[in-house]
């Protein structure tokens, strides 16, 4: 079943590209569905781009959902073990 939940927010960072160059992403969307690659039957699906640069200029991710949950508390942790002051 698709829920259609789909999430869109405004990011400022980089990635790299399938060419292997970097390029500023802007954009961030999330949802839950069926993965294009990953051996899943559901993913969480994140996709960094930067549409002023045009459809070369985005990077996905698929991710199971305890994955995701794993990245989430990762990226939790890794902030709240720096100062406030390094993260402006």
């Amino acid at each position: 079943m698709c829920t259609y939940a789909t999430f869109k927010d405004t990011v400022d960072g980089s990635a790299k590209g399938p060419g292997g160059s970097w390029f500023h992403v802007t954009d961030v969307t999330v949802y839950f569905d069926h993965p294009v690659h990953a051996m899943a039957e559901h993913t969480l699906n994140i996709d960094f781009a930067d549409p002023g640069r045009g459809p070369a200029a985005r990077v996905a991710v698929e991710l199971t959902a305890e994955s995701a949950e794993r990245l989430v508390a990762a990226i939790q942790a890794a902030l709240a073990a720096v100062p406030v002051e390094m993260r402006v």
